[in-house]
């Protein structure tokens, strides 16, 4: 089980390794963010966090972490942006979070499928893909069994 002072250096080392001071709010963003098995919107941060960060500070931290190449950016059935934690593999203004994005028509959640890879997209001459964006929807486990368990006791 990893401790609350191995995620602390995780966190850290995070924000160090993206050239990012640390700071009580930068890394309080990121615990909150890794928590989630969903993405997480800034409402719903603002709301976990209290007021422990102002919404100025939240915003400026998910646009560093976003440029930063820490989160990405995923919009939710009402065009809400959503955060989650990027691959290792991304960096400063190159994403690479090529896999689907799976939101629940039901309760409006946001996960990142990681084991779905993209498969390679051969443009043709002239054109140059910067960012590639699968959403499906559908119900997710959570609400699918929700489901089952209401229509069991009706």
């Amino acid at each position: 089980m990893v401790t609350k002072e191995e995620k602390a250096k995780t966190f850290e080392n995070i924000l160090r390794n993206h050239k990012l001071k640390v700071t009580h709010p930068r890394l309080k963003v990121l615990e909150k963010i890794f928590q989630k098995d969903t993405a997480t919107s800034q409402p719903e941060l603002e709301k976990s966090i209290g007021d422990e960060i102002d919404r100025v500070t939240l915003y400026r931290g998910l646009s560093i972490f976003d440029e930063k190449g820490i989160i990405h950016k995923v919009f939710d059935l009402h065009g809400t942006a959503t955060y989650a934690l990027c691959s290792t593999a991304c960096k400063t203004h190159e994403h690479h979070d090529e896999h689907v994005h799976f939101t629940c028509s039901s309760c409006n959640s946001v996960y990142c499928l990681q084991e779905i890879k993209l498969p390679e997209i051969n443009t043709p001459s002239g054109f140059s893909i910067d960012q590639i964006a699968v959403n499906a929807i559908g119900i997710c486990n959570k609400c699918k069994n929700l489901q089952k368990k209401a229509d069991g006791e009706a």
